[in-house]
């Protein structure tokens, strides 16, 4: 679906991996403290900057492409990318009053992502 990528894609795509990268080292370090509020908050921050990384990667690529292209139909709206930075958001300080809370909303997140999104397969059988 992607046409082309430019310089921006490709930072945009670096600055993703290095946020993903980062999970192993916070996750590690919140189960190794039994869940208290400063790991479960450094792993929202992680959480929350992948999904912003994200976000600024699906945004360079719809800057070089066309409004009417199958990318962009395909994108839409991005409802599960706009929920999580939400969700994110709200479960890092959430954290510091109910680290269980944010831990909730951080396995709310990821059950979003498990069901399978569609709009991609939909746009291409169009």
């Amino acid at each position: 679906m992607v046409e082309h990528v430019d310089g921006r894609v490709l930072w945009a795509n670096l600055h993703l991996l290095f946020w993903l990268s980062l999970i192993p080292f916070v996750t590690g370090w919140m189960g190794e403290n039994q869940f208290a509020a400063w790991p479960v908050a450094l792993y929202g921050v992680d959480l929350l900057f992948a999904a912003v990384a994200y976000f600024l990667l699906t945004r360079a690529l719809l800057a070089i492409h066309e409004r009417d292209s199958i990318l962009a139909t395909a994108l839409g709206r991005d409802f599960k990318g706009k929920v999580s930075l939400l969700f994110y958001a709200v479960a890092v300080p959430l954290s510091f009053v109910n680290s269980w809370f944010a831990l909730a909303l951080y396995v709310f997140v990821a059950v979003i992502w498990l069901v399978p999104d569609r709009r991609i397969e939909r746009t291409l059988a169009q």
